[in-house]
């Protein structure tokens, strides 16, 4: 007996309580081997480009590119958003803008603002989706096709895109993000320098909260004035910075972000497209690229290119975070679910080993083991089973690698891309990134614990997604 514990039960929460340890531990050692992969990579990446020599080197040779753009009730910023995309600083593309039943006034707008008007397009229905009631184009604009279609979700519009496209490689985004205006011919140097790998690369996405904008550009970067928006930009430069570079760079990464990523069209034709019975389709499709090729015996690359940014409005109300994070962890658990056979399979290399691996720590256990460290230490310490120097240790280890983690990925930012010009906005995100690991980290936590009830509960829906617009910035 300790103290009146079983002696067997002390045992038990002592040996739940190491676990809970060596896993936080792990988890921590494998985000400061991201953050080493991460500098080494943008180390040794030459500099980037400046925009005028970036054209003469890569223009002539770049491949046309479709970009997808799924429109649902967008009625009040498409027309911008459509003029934004048209300014694209890229040689040869077009801009497909799939109405996605919506039920405001969208469509409307898009014909009356770009003067559209009925277009014979033939194309393949090589890929599943609701029916297409049309297809509109304008003569003053040839790059614009605008498809409407029964509502059937983004992955729905995605695959009706792609149909409709005629682009050896197409890009996928959100109709109300916004591009730099060299974003495509950064993004697209992997496809040059390495065609028959490349099958799909992502770019950096950083948050527009804060930022002035003006006709659907980002005229100055700042720091957000809301709370939640600041976390979330900490988040983002980990996310992308540090830790889809780092897996990049070892070809290990299984997730391009749905806002803006690039894939090679046949490929993704021959996996079925877009999987439309789940919440996490960037990520799910992304996997099926890797075992397709994998399978095949065929090289495969997914490449993560830091310099091409896409602006995105991030929530500002814990509501809408909230749902937002319990979707993303439950289609990374749906992804996980119709993949786990890759698991550390010798076939699928790094990313059987590496990027399913990392899944199943990261997202499968991580969330319910940090909750039951979160319960179970101070409980441990209570019963007098667990020393006050080895609670104060763990919360300090704890802590400590989150604050260098978040510190070290805007040290990576700074050093590479430099996108705060305001030495303010950067002591600030400093601050923002020592302070996450005080109640904001904790409640992501138990948001993804949210995502994973749903996701044993078998749930579909998305949520409402309120946003503000980039209009008024």
């Amino acid at each position: 007996m300790i103290d009146g514990v079983p002696a067997v039960l002390a045992g038990l929460a002592a040996l739940m309580a190491l676990f809970v340890i060596v896993v936080g531990l792990l988890q921590n050692l494998v985000y400061l081997v991201q953050l080493g992969l991460a500098a080494a990579a943008l180390i040794e990446r030459p500099p980037a480009p400046e925009p005028g020599l970036l054209w003469r080197r890569y223009a002539d040779a770049s491949p046309p590119i479709a970009l997808l753009a799924p429109a649902f009730n967008e009625a009040l910023t498409i027309s911008q958003s459509v003029r934004s995309l048209l300014s694209l600083h890229y040689p040869n593309f077009e801009v497909i803008v799939v109405n996605d039943g919506s039920t405001d006034e969208t469509l409307q707008v898009l014909i009356d603002v770009f003067e559209l008007r009925p277009l014979h397009r033939h194309y393949d229905l090589a890929i599943d989706h609701k029916p297409i009631r049309g297809v509109y184009g304008a003569a003053h604009q040839p790059r614009l096709i605008v498809v409407d279609k029964e509502n059937g979700g983004k992955a729905d519009a995605l695959n009706a895109g792609i149909n409709v496209s005629r682009a050896p490689i197409f890009c996928s985004m959100d109709a109300d993000s916004l591009l730099e205006p060299d974003a495509l011919l950064r993004a697209v140097q992997p496809f040059i320098e390495e065609p028959d790998r490349t099958v799909a690369v992502g770019g950096t996405i950083r948050i527009a909260n804060g930022c002035r904008i003006e006709d659907g550009r980002v005229i100055e970067v700042r720091a957000p004035r809301n709370l939640l928006a600041l976390f979330q930009t900490v988040e983002y430069l980990r996310a992308f910075l540090m830790a889809r570079l780092a897996w990049s760079r070892i070809n290990a990464l299984t997730i391009i972000s749905g806002a803006f990523g690039l894939f090679r069209r046949a490929r993704v034709i021959e996996v079925g497209g877009y999987t439309r019975d789940t919440v996490g389709e960037d990520m799910e499709l992304v996997v099926k690229l890797h075992r397709l090729m994998r399978d095949k015996g065929l090289p495969c690359r997914v490449a993560f290119v830091p310099e091409p940014v896409c602006w995105t409005e991030a929530p500002e109300s814990l509501a809408v975070l909230g749902r937002q994070r319990s979707r993303w962890h439950r289609g990374a658990l749906e992804t996980f679910e119709r993949h786990w056979r890759m698991l550390f399979m010798p076939r699928y290399g790094r990313v059987g080993f590496i990027g399913f691996g990392y899944i199943l720590l990261v997202d499968v256990v991580g969330p319910v083991v940090e909750l039951l460290g979160f319960i179970l230490i101070p409980v441990l310490w209570a019963m007098g089973v667990l020393s006050i120097e080895y609670l104060l240790a763990f919360l300090a280890v704890s802590f400590t690698f989150g604050v260098v983690i978040s510190v070290g990925a805007l040290a990576l930012e700074e050093s590479e891309l430099r996108r705060f010009p305001r030495a303010s906005d950067l002591v600030l995100l400093t601050a923002i990134a020592v302070l996450e690991n005080f109640g904001y980290r904790q409640l992501n936590n138990l948001w993804r614990m949210r995502g994973i009830w749903q996701y044993l509960r078998r749930s579909q829906s998305w949520g409402a997604m309120t946003r503000k617009g980039f209009a008024s910035r």
